[in-house]
């Protein structure tokens, strides 16, 4: 692994191709590198200048006296592999490649260019930034290698002097989208550690900096803009060791939609892949997911100041001066899944000594503008965040003029740095400069969106529960898992789908409950079975071709006598002829009806970049009309199947409405565990299953896999 340290926290730094015009990107560089206070050596390479901003120009990088950490390459395209060629035999430790014109264009030239920048910086084990790269920020150092019109300010400092902890680090592929965060966030005063936009990702990518950054431990908080992730394996690795360490990941993944998928294409050069298999990922790590960059930078925030006091749960308490501010914040609340409770009496019996008649201390607590001027914001916050009701607190405030918190300033600090609950104050005007800085300093995030803020407190509390849950060993509702021997030859012999015959006995090696079948491959073979079964028995035509046995009409169910099996295997296979008259027909499965249950459809599919992902949903209407599924990648802990079916909107239809019993869970769970075992022991050799429709009966009473199929690689 190349030294990201030189590359981060270099001590020297060569701009080639500097330039002194400062309308230009060239010069725009170098002017924003030397106006921050560097404190190594910063030296222009140009052939056109001796001098550029005072500083002595070199022709080229062997040329400088000192030996060059970090060279910034911002030169034609075409020039760049020699350029990087002789910064690599010059010693030079890192690069950072500005130039664009590599694998994003849709040329032969631009992708082999690019391959040629990997070689080299493979050869010298260089690190390397880009191409295409809007450049990078260490805020820590301070240096801004880039030039991004967010870094334009020299006299505000990169960081704000009072902030100690709770630093964001951003990665984004896209330059632009990367400082926009610290461009919203600044005047937040979120302290950023970093901001590195990676561009085309020819050599390191974001994973690469999250990973580095983990591991130096100056950074709490990671804000990310992925279009891709070149190295799948990664994510993983990175996502479960920020989990462990307790320091969120928030991003923006484009690629939902298919204009999303093209744009990130002829930007980066990428593959934007499954956005179904990347939820999955995000879900099974807790990473959290921002709808826009306001909102992105707003959790950060929120996390940035109380990180280390996470709510324990959702259940929040309202302050507000104004009615109507109080019951919007409560609505928004509400809709991000918050619980808004009346408070404790002995809580509210405190505040009332403090509210005119027509103030309310229930919650929201509204103590009208006369009383927070007597009492203060914060004292009202301290009396809400005591009470044993509510997990954190909620400000509604008018954040317009500074001098409504001045003369509450030691409480402000008091109870910030006292309070176990995190508290938010959310401006209903838009604050002034100074407001932004009191209520910051003194420790309390400041939002001017309602439902960011709401969300922000949210995710916080999902965020602690997740990690708390993830941290434990996983509860265990089945026994441990072996791998079976002799499955892999059922699958790699297969020249087509598996039929539910030859699916079923490789799912039952894995302890997955099947049905006693038979195979009848003639009428009076069928009829010996429904009279060995005994009951209503199911016929269905096993086919390779015929994969949608009831759309053929090649399913006969409720069959109640060995005569009426004999009748319907004749039927089956006629209707099974008219539908597909070349199908390959193995027999007809003959199978015990089952009872009624709950309808779920499991399947599997495996992504091209991280392997099977599981899908469960409500089976009939449920998964054809409202689309109620939810994803897992495989394997699954019991956890995480559980998760996987809390996500799905129909969930309380499983544990009982109107009557109906709770539905076996717990079995259910065993099953889905089982297959994401099955799935990912095999996912080299199977692309996809389907269980459809899995039957779950009433607790106690498992569950019954009506029906099953297995694709191989192969078919």
């Amino acid at each position: 692994m190349p030294d990201l340290n030189a590359l981060l926290w270099p001590k020297t730094i060569a701009v080639l191709g500097a330039s002194p015009d400062a309308t230009i990107i060239r010069g725009r560089i170098i002017k924003i590198l030397a106006s921050r206070p560097f404190p190594g050596t910063l030296y222009p390479i140009s052939r056109s200048h001796d001098e550029v901003l005072g500083l002595k120009a070199y022709k080229a990088v062997g040329d400088t006296p000192e030996k060059i950490d970090l060279a910034v390459l911002v030169i034609p395209a075409a020039n760049v592999p020699d350029a990087l060629e002789e910064c690599g035999a010059s010693g030079v430790k890192a690069a950072l490649i500005i130039s664009s014109g590599f694998a994003e264009e849709a040329s032969e030239t631009g992708p082999a260019q690019q391959q040629l920048l990997q070689e080299t910086a493979k050869r010298y084990d260089m690190a390397v930034i880009g191409p295409n790269s809007e450049g990078f920020t260490n805020a820590l150092l301070p240096f801004a290698a880039t030039f991004s019109p967010a870094m334009d300010d020299p006299d505000t400092p990169l960081i704000p002097d009072y902030r100690t902890s709770g630093f964001v680090g951003v990665t984004g592929q896209s330059g632009g989208i990367g400082y926009s965060f610290f461009d919203r966030g600044r005047p937040k005063e979120i302290p950023f550690s970093y901001v590195v936009t990676t561009g085309n990702e020819a050599c390191l990518s974001g994973l690469d900096f999250v990973d580095y950054m983990l591991d130096e431990g100056r950074t709490d908080i990671f804000a990310l803009f992925m279009e891709d992730v070149k190295d799948p394996a990664m994510l993983p690795v990175v996502a479960e060791k920020a989990l462990r360490a307790g320091k969120p990941i928030v991003l923006t993944k484009v690629g939902r939609s298919a204009a999303g998928i093209r744009a990130a294409a002829s930007h980066t050069g990428a593959l934007a892949g499954s956005h179904t298999a990347y939820e999955a990922m995000f879900e099974k790590y807790g990473i959290i997911q921002a709808n826009d960059i306001e909102e992105l930078v707003d959790i950060t925030m929120g996390f940035s100041h109380w990180g280390d006091r996470l709510p324990k749960g959702k259940r929040v308490g309202i302050v507000t001066g104004s009615g109507g501010g109080g019951g919007w914040m409560a609505d928004c609340c509400a809709a991000a899944g918050l619980e808004v409770p009346e408070l404790d009496a002995a809580t509210r019996a405190t505040i009332d000594k403090h509210l005119p008649a027509y103030g309310t201390s229930q919650n929201p607590v509204d103590g009208t503008a006369g009383a927070i001027r007597q009492v203060g914001y914060s004292t009202f916050a301290e009396m809400v965040a005591g009470s044993s009701a509510v997990d954190s607190v909620i400000v509604v405030t008018s954040a317009r003029n500074p001098a409504g918190f001045v003369h509450e300033k030691e409480t402000f600090y008091r109870v910030a740095k006292d309070s176990d609950k995190p508290i938010f104050f959310c401006s209903y005007t838009l604050p002034r400069g100074a407001s932004v800085e009191f209520v910051n300093k003194a420790g309390f995030p400041l939002f001017t969106n309602k439902r960011n803020c709401a969300r922000t407190m949210a995710e916080m509390a999902q965020y602690r529960a997740f990690r708390e849950d993830f941290l434990k060993a996983p509860s265990i509702t089945t026994k441990p898992l072996e791998s079976p021997t002799g499955v892999g030859n059922g699958i790699t012999a297969a020249t087509g789908p598996l039929c539910e015959y030859e699916a079923k006995p490789l799912l039952a090696a894995y302890g997955i409950p099947v049905t006693k079948d038979h195979l009848a491959g003639s009428a009076a073979e069928a009829a010996d079975a429904a009279r060995t079964i005994g009951g209503p028995v199911v016929l269905k035509v096993q086919s390779p071709d015929i994969l949608h046995k009831t759309e053929a009409g090649a399913v006969a169910l409720g069959i109640e006598t060995p005569e009426a099996a004999e009748a319907a295997y004749a039927a089956l296979l006629d209707k099974a002829r008219a539908y597909k008259a070349d199908a390959d027909i193995r027999g007809v499965l003959v199978q015990p009806m089952a009872p009624k249950g709950q309808e779920i459809i499991l399947g599997v599919n495996r992504d091209d970049a991280f392997g099977p992902i599981m899908m469960v949903g409500l089976g009939g209407v449920y998964v054809e009309v409202m689309k109620d599924v939810a994803f897992a990648p495989a394997p699954l802990t019991a956890a995480e199947a559980q998760r996987a079916l809390r996500r799905l909107k129909g969930f309380k239809l499983l544990e009982g409405v109107r009557g109906e019993p709770a539905a076996d869970i717990d079995a259910l769970i065993d099953v889905m565990v089982r297959l994401s075992r099955f799935a990912a022991d095999w996912s080299d050799e199977v692309r996809e299953i389907d269980l459809n429709p899995v039957l779950v009966h009433p607790k106690g009473q498992g569950v019954s896999i009506v029906d099953a199929l297995i694709v191989p690689e192969t078919a």
